[in-house]
């Protein structure tokens, strides 16, 4: 069996993506993925009560509020919310993030709404 061992480069896979809030997958291990995905403005209010979520900032400078505070997540730094945490991510300029999740999580969780994106497109 012949195999191709490529590096994945997140810049090269970030440039194929041209609509914001919506996460592409780049890889998978086991039941999780890895999204990329590139962000500004505001999001909307939700949570995952099943999981936890993962981000990790690649460039700018993400927010992400919580009804009793908010945390800041600078290129380089990632922050974990905890399952069933309502959530609101922000970026004031356009941010780029991976995200690990396991396979099938909505990005608005039980929210849905127009910023809803479609699971399982990958790049």
């Amino acid at each position: 069996m012949d195999r191709t061992y490529k590096a994945i480069n997140f810049a090269e896979k970030l440039a194929l993506i041209d609509t914001l809030w919506q996460p592409r997958v780049a890889a998978e291990m086991n039941e999780y993925q890895f999204k990329l995905v590139r962000i500004e403005g505001d999001f909307v209010w939700h949570e995952h009560p099943e999981t936890d979520e993962t981000f990790i900032v690649l460039k700018g400078q993400l927010r992400i509020d919580f009804r009793d505070g908010a945390v800041s997540i600078g290129a380089g730094e990632m922050f974990v919310v905890p399952k069933g945490v309502e959530h609101k991510p922000y970026a004031a300029q356009e941010v780029h993030l991976l995200l690990i999740e396991p396979r099938g999580i909505l990005n608005t969780g039980h929210t849905g709404g127009e910023r809803t994106a479609q699971n399982d497109l990958w790049i």
